[in-house]
């Protein structure tokens, strides 16, 4: 935001990218790293684009769905823990424990509300992003949460240019394993992802197995031709992101082709 404010041009890149760019190393202090950042950056001078800071209100989304993130956290751990407590100990000798727990929970609920409000505001005070918003949710499966979370993390749909990168992202592109003929690996997933919105993903494929009669003729099949559960899920998974790319490149909401089906 300083840089922005000062007109000076910068990029954005992972830690990660810049480490194996640069083969085996050595030790590690501030001025090592420093030179390792100054070398990447004058090599790939040509290629490296500098970084547009996303809108305010996009910046308030990334950090109210982060905050309720980790709300939901600990919201989670207290309901695990009284729930155990409750069936060892008796709720008469240990009054103070159960009630101050239930308080806490009420009061992460709350504070969790709270937010979601905030966040609805956001999006309905903004044309594009409640836009974006209806034309994502008009995909089955694809929750409130979800959308926001993908509207978010791809800039509304500007930093990401088609399904298959943000399905890189995200951990659910599959990915080759094989070189020349001795090398036959089989091809799976990469654990370099963004593991919320994975989980989000997954969650909305496993919705409209059970809600989305398409998916649920499509998974069923497969099960029934023996093919992995989970596999089979993942291809689901990239399914419903491609309908989403889709719907905000044509800019119409998703229609249901199959109730047309004879």
């Amino acid at each position: 935001m300083f840089l922005t404010e000062q007109n000076i041009a910068f990029a954005l890149v992972p830690g990660l990218e810049i480490k194996r760019s640069l083969g085996i190393s050595r030790g590690k202090d501030d001025k090592i790293d420093a030179t390792k950042i100054a070398l990447y950056g004058y090599r790939l001078r040509d290629e490296i684009k500098p970084y547009d800071l996303p809108s305010k209100d996009i910046m308030t989304l990334k950090s109210l769905l982060s905050l309720r993130n980790r709300l939901v956290k600990q919201r989670a751990g207290y309901k695990s823990s009284l729930k155990e407590q409750k069936r060892i100990f008796l709720k008469k000798d240990y009054k103070i424990l159960f009630e101050t727990q239930q308080r806490m929970i009420m009061s992460f609920s709350k504070q969790i509300q709270r937010i979601e409000k905030e966040m609805k505001t956001i999006v309905k005070n903004n044309g594009q992003l409640k836009h974006l918003y209806d034309l994502i949710i008009s995909i089955k499966g694809v929750g409130p949460q979800t959308a926001l979370f993908l509207i978010a993390y791809t800039n509304a749909f500007t930093k990401f240019k088609d399904a298959r990168k943000f399905a890189s992202f995200c951990g659910i592109a599959p990915i080759p394993n094989s070189s020349g003929t001795s090398i036959r690996g089989r091809t799976k997933v990469s654990h370099l992802a963004n593991k919320k919105i994975k989980s989000l993903l997954d969650l909305c494929a496993k919705s409209a197995i059970q809600s989305n009669p398409e998916m649920k003729s499509y998974y069923h099949k497969r099960i029934e031709q023996g093919k992995n559960k989970m596999s089979t899920i993942n291809i689901i998974r990239n399914k419903i992101l491609s309908r989403v790319f889709a719907v905000v490149k044509r800019q119409k909401p998703y229609v249901n082709t199959m109730k047309f089906a004879v």
